[in-house]
């Protein structure tokens, strides 16, 4: 049996420390859908701004430049491991910059994916450019695609279309950064807003399915699979970013919080009001059964 780091009370949470690809070799267990926030390595002493403030942009040695070499095998690795453990008709999810996602669409060529979208998330408050010698840089890409050439993959088309005011929803996102209501615990240097996974999740998922996100990070994937129904499992290797990601999860086990944070994403078009008060309620989920 895996350890898990933690586990939450109704068995929809599961986090496991230790790096995806060595995690992943030691069970079989096949997916519904993968999201992916694999590091961009794009920490080489640059500076941004935040909250009028210059700061550095280096977030870790895990997010250190490689050659293209270096990362086109790293980028090789993780997916091959991840994509034993979809499901025939699983799609994946990947987010990235120019920095790294030309070196994952090509890994996902030849790993024989079909690649169905790639999505330009538009930030609608990106931070300023400081030095004033380039546009500004807004956007960020999400490689959309399934295992299988030929097996049919899900995609809740109906939802999208009336999330979108009843119109086809494109593959231009504009949408905001996290808020600060997403940062009661804590913030990862590379966290995702809700509103985008929340969206992901329902495109291509259905209630109760299981949601893998190899890089999990402060467990955003996580917290909006599980306001969802869906059930996740994360791995990480970071400590810091494991307690963070359990005080997310055990936060929403107060009815008050799970109420809010669905209503901010009703608010912000990322969920249909009408299912609110169906997601508010507790639902009795279980995990795998050998983690």
């Amino acid at each position: 049996m895996i350890p898990s780091f933690y586990k939450s009370p109704n068995n929809d949470f599961t986090i496991i420390q230790g790096d995806c690809v060595e995690t992943l070799s030691r069970f079989k267990f096949g997916f519904d859908m993968v999201f992916a926030d694999p590091p961009y390595f794009l920490s080489g002493g640059g500076i941004s701004y935040q909250s009028g403030k210059v700061v550095c942009v280096d977030k870790g040695e895990w997010d250190k430049p490689l050659s293209p070499e270096e990362m086109d095998a790293f980028n090789y690795r993780w997916l091959s491991a991840v994509r034993d453990h979809m499901k025939d008709d699983a799609t994946i999810w990947i987010t990235g910059t120019y920095h790294n996602i030309f070196s994952v669409q090509q890994q996902l060529l030849k790993l024989n994916f079909k690649i169905l979208n790639v999505i330009t998330w538009a930030k609608t408050n990106p931070p300023p450019n400081i030095s004033c010698r380039y546009f500004t840089y807004s956007t960020e890409f999400i490689i959309w695609a399934r295992k299988s050439q030929k097996k049919p993959h899900y995609f809740n088309y109906g939802l999208m279309r009336q999330l979108n005011g009843n119109k086809q929803m494109t593959d231009v996102w504009r949408m905001p950064a996290i808020g600060k209501w997403e940062k009661s615990c804590g913030k990862h240097p590379t966290q995702k807003p809700l509103g985008v996974l929340a969206r992901i999740i329902q495109a291509s998922t259905r209630p109760c399915a299981w949601v893998l996100d190899p890089f999990s990070g402060s467990a955003t994937t996580g917290i909006a699979a599980n306001l969802l129904n869906r059930r996740y499992l994360g791995l990480e290797i970071e400590t810091n970013f494991l307690e963070m990601s359990r005080a997310r999860r055990e936060e929403i086990e107060s009815f008050d919080i799970r109420k809010l944070y669905l209503d901010k994403l009703s608010q912000s078009g990322c969920i249909m009001p009408s299912d609110v008060a169906m997601l508010s309620e507790d639902t009795e989920l279980y995990g795998i059964p050998w983690l």
